[in-house]
């Protein structure tokens, strides 16, 4: 007995874990803590904050692609080091530069008559946005190919071990920030930046170590089909001029070398193609994704990113205007943290019970169940709701008043606020609503409609879980393994991109009158995405859809090995 615990704690599957808890662990305090620190340096104000976001779902956007494709062309060892290794150097320089800014900041400010001090925020910006981006790189590499290799032709393993993975991201999510949190409150931000510094410098040492010994325990991680020219890409529209084969390419260039041609038409052309190739990776890896037969299952994933319905800075933004406290709020973020985890669990007993197509359903339809709740929630008593309000009327009030307007709380408190750090400015352009006594208190706001709310979210944490997981999973499977790379890249840029428009809508309704016409489109665009998801289990299926009594064997079975394309699921 002792000797299987041995084995365990020194098996891959272990290291891998012990790894992802590591880098997650540094990504979750990272990201909590920048966006604090840009908030600090910045005078409380959330321009750097929303800048930063911009800049980083932006460039995920653009580049998602071309990162997934780099994935594809490189050997798994080389990958996952590099991008560690840049992602974590990338925090430490940004932890010190931060570290300087703090002590500085007042001589910065008369340098330059103040340039220098922007060129630091540019600085630290930019190196972040780099940080993000290994980080991409590293979960692609890790969660989608090497995941799928150590966990061999077992499908019920590799499920197990995506919850497993997706269990530790639960936890992480909550505890990560709570530390550094704690840290900067007691210390201060200079020491938050020392802190998460030192951990990436520790962590990443570790975690090299621990890419060394998975790679060394796994040896199929060794072999990988290389994708050397952008044609082999199976499911791409290419068009017969750029057909050429790789032989008749170095035909060509040895004839003009050996005739006396000369070289400079031929450098130039290789100039030109070496210009277009980042594009043409763009172009390609949409297209493949496109083609792919999950496509419409990964379109339902990132259907749901356009959502206000989770919790992000909008949400408890909202809260807050409705009377909840911190304290109540991250009660009700660790029960979601905890919901979460029973989807994972929940993801791999129905798969074994009724299949990996099915689960996916099933958590459509528990996830949207819940959100109803949400939904109802807008008509409830307590329900800000009023269409009648332009949405820009706070923001108009608030460009002709001529003094700020009191705050509920300090920016310190809570941080990330979209619009809580001030009272809601009502139509008469005051903090207290038309016709009431500024001596007296208000009266305290109705919680039945944001307790429905939060119930909703809390609940369909479930569902989401579950179908994230399911999504996951049939990308692993269906998808060929020299394509991993570019498919799950062109997935994070349309994951990124449906986030990027739910922030847009919030920025055309910030008020919270308008916040309950959110939560209806929220929850349109969810069923929009469980619909694409059904579509694709009806192409899947078939017939056989909605028989759940038995185990779906394609599902189940691990007969055929994960990357199989040929099989459905």
């Amino acid at each position: 007995r002792l000797g299987s615990v041995v084995a365990y704690f020194t098996s891959a599957k272990f290291l891998l874990y012990l790894g992802h808890a590591l880098s997650t662990w540094g990504d979750r305090m990272w990201h909590f803590a920048v966006s604090v620190f840009l908030v600090e340096l910045y005078g409380n104000s959330l321009l750097l904050t929303a800048v930063y976001g911009l800049v980083v779902a932006g460039s995920v956007l653009l580049l998602g692609a071309i990162i997934g494709d780099w994935v594809d062309k490189n050997s798994r060892l080389k990958v996952a080091q590099t991008s560690l290794v840049v992602q974590n150097a990338s925090v430490i320089l940004c932890g010190i530069i931060l570290m300087i800014v703090f002590l500085f900041k007042t001589q910065l400010l008369t340098l330059y008559h103040g340039w220098l001090l922007t060129m630091c925020y540019i600085l630290v910006i930019t190196i972040a946005n780099i940080a993000n981006l290994a980080s991409t790189a590293t979960a692609i590499t890790i969660q989608r190919d090497w995941i799928v290799v150590v966990a061999g032709e077992d499908r019920s393993k590799l499920a197990d071990m995506n919850a497993t993975i997706r269990r530790i991201d639960q936890l992480t999510n909550i505890l990560a920030p709570m530390a550094v949190g704690q840290i900067m409150t007691f210390g201060s931000p200079m020491i938050g930046c020392g802190f998460i510094s030192g951990w990436n410098l520790m962590s990443m040492c570790v975690e090299y170590l621990l890419l060394w010994k998975v790679y060394q325990k796994t040896p199929t991680l060794a072999l990988k089909s290389a994708k050397v020219e952008e044609s082999e890409l199976k499911q791409l529209n290419v068009k017969k001029e750029s057909d050429m084969k790789p032989a008749e390419g170095v035909q060509l260039i040895v004839e003009k070398d050996v005739s006396g041609f000369e070289p400079k038409q031929e450098k130039e052309v290789s100039c030109a193609a070496r210009i277009a190739e980042p594009f043409i990776t763009f172009r390609d890896g949409w297209v493949a994704y496109y083609n792919q037969p999950v496509f419409l299952a990964g379109m339902g994933l990132a259907f749901l990113y356009m959502t206000v319905l989770g919790f992000d800075c909008i949400t408890t933004g909202y809260a807050y205007t409705q009377g909840l406290s911190g304290s109540v709020l991250s009660l009700l973020m660790g029960a979601s943290a905890v919901t979460g985890i029973m989807g994972t669990v929940a993801f791999t007993w129905l798969r074994r019970k009724c299949g990996l197509v099915r689960t996916g359903l099933i958590s459509g339809v528990a996830q949207f169940a819940c959100l109803v709740l949400c939904a109802i929630s807008v008509f409830m008593p307590g329900s800000p709701l009023d269409l009648t309000v332009s949405p820009f009327a706070d923001i108009s009030a608030r460009l002709f008043e001529s003094e700020p307007l009191p705050t509920i709380a300090s920016p310190e408190d809570k941080p990330g606020m979209f619009f809580a750090t001030e009272m809601p400015t009502f139509l008469n352009g005051s903090t207290t609503p038309a016709n009431s006594d500024p001596e007296m208190s208000p009266e305290p706001v109705p919680l039945i409609s944001v307790s429905l709310l939060f119930a909703g979210v809390i609940a369909a944490r479930v569902g989401l879980w579950s179908f994230d997981l399911t999504v996951t999973q049939l990308l692993q499977e269906n998808v060929v393994e020299s394509e991993r790379g570019i498919i799950n890249g062109v997935q994070n840029s349309m994951n990124y991109l449906l986030d990027l428009l739910h922030f847009i809508m919030v920025i055309l309704a910030p008020n919270p009158e308008a916040f309950g016409l959110l939560v209806l489109i929220s929850v349109s665009f969810v069923a929009m995405g469980h619909i694409m998801y059904f579509r694709y289990a009806q192409k899947s299926l078939g017939k056989q859809l909605f028989v759940c009594c038995t185990p779906d064997p394609k599902a189940v079975s691990d007969s055929s090995p994960p990357g199989n394309n040929t099989s459905t699921v």
